[in-house]
Formats: C-alpha cells, structure tokens, sequence
C-alpha cells in the first residue's frame, strides 16, 4: 500500500534536484566569479594565487577550476536533456530519496559555512600561496576548533554533491576533489610553517587539521 507513495516521492525529489543542482551551482559560480572580482580590485596584490605553472598548486588549481565548470555544464545540461543522465552511471539503489535528500542538505550547508567562514576572514582570504603572507595567523572563531574549517565545509559540499547525483561521474568529482583538497592542505601547511613556525607548531598540537 505504501510502495506506491515511496516511489512517487523518490522521483519527485530527484526531479527537484536536478533543477536544485542547476540553480545551485549557477548561484555558486556567479557568486565567486563577482567575489573574486571585487576582492582583486580592492586588494593592491589580488587574492588569487596559482604559483608557477605545473606546479603543485597550480595544478590544485587546474582541477578545481576545471571540475566546477564541468559539474556546473552537467548540472544545467541536465535539466534540458534529463537522457544525460544515461552517460553519467547512475548508481540506482543510491538514487532513492534518503541519500539524495542527505546530499541536498550536506552540499548546502557545506556551500554555507564555507561561505561564513570566508567572510569571516575577510581581507586573510586568499586563494591560492601568497608569497608575501598571511600577516597573521588565523586562530580564532572557527579556526579554534579546525585548521581547515573552509576546506571542510567544501569536502561537506562535494560529499553532497555525489549523494544528491549518485553516478561514476559525481564519484569521479568526489575523489579527484577530496585528493586535491588534501594536496593543498599539506602544501599550505608547509607555507604557514616557514612563515609562522613555532607558532604554526604549537597550532597544530592544539587544533587538528580537519575536527
């Protein structure tokens, strides 16, 4: 007696989400695309970051950049043309209203306290190693309880991502992306530790790298 509703909800939602998915990230890449903008043209060094070409953070870069316009370009696709679906390699017994009403809620607040916690460090932000900083060490407010807090809030999103649109592609995006996420820690790390070093030292015994 109750199947029937089941079903008829689990589609409902998947439906829903493929419109949320295409709003969603739309909504992300013009947020940063104007974000950024601003923030380069009132800061005298500008906020981004890549560091020589091929290197490892260039390449951290490299993925991300080409990931989001690929998730983005899906996500809108497949709006219009719902059979896109049949490329991706959808995980059916995944594709059920639980993991994809979890992936709704873990890929927007992901989006939402990586976005707190990028206003909160207002002019610290910077994408990317700034040869010439941080001035300071960022310890408090949510860095008092994670290294990593923003970082965080981007893996909550990608893990998201993959549980609202279960398929070999959103995998694909989750472990390249959790991989580089990862990459970059340790390389910024490294950076904090020769500008700050035993202040960065003592950092890490007291706060861990992500909770």
């Amino acid at each position: 007696m109750t199947y029937q509703p089941l079903i008829n909800d689990s589609a409902s939602l998947i439906e829903f989400t493929r419109i949320y998915l295409a709003v969603f990230y739309t909504f992300v890449a013009g947020f940063y695309t104007v974000r950024i903008l601003y923030k380069n043209s009132n800061t005298q060094s500008g906020v981004i970051f890549t560091g020589k070409k091929y290197c490892a953070n260039w390449w951290n870069h490299f993925v991300f950049r080409f990931f989001r316009a690929a998730i983005w370009l899906v996500c809108v696709v497949r709006v219009f043309i719902p059979a896109t679906d049949n490329y991706l390699g959808i995980f059916v017994p995944l594709n059920t209203w639980p993991g994809v009403m979890l992936g709704n809620a873990l890929l927007t607040v992901g989006f939402i306290l990586t976005m707190v916690v990028h206003f909160n460090m207002a002019s610290l932000w910077r994408s990317g190693i700034d040869p010439q900083g941080p001035d300071e060490l960022k310890v408090n407010g949510f860095y008092a309880y994670s290294r990593n807090p923003m970082y965080l809030g981007v893996a909550a999103a990608q893990l998201g991502f993959f549980l609202a649109l279960p398929s070999v592609f959103s995998l694909v995006c989750l472990l390249v992306g959790l991989t580089a996420l990862y990459r970059q820690v340790l390389i910024e790390e490294q950076h904090l530790v020769s500008i700050f070093n035993t202040q960065y030292k003592k950092y890490k015994e007291l706060v861990p790298r992500w909770l």
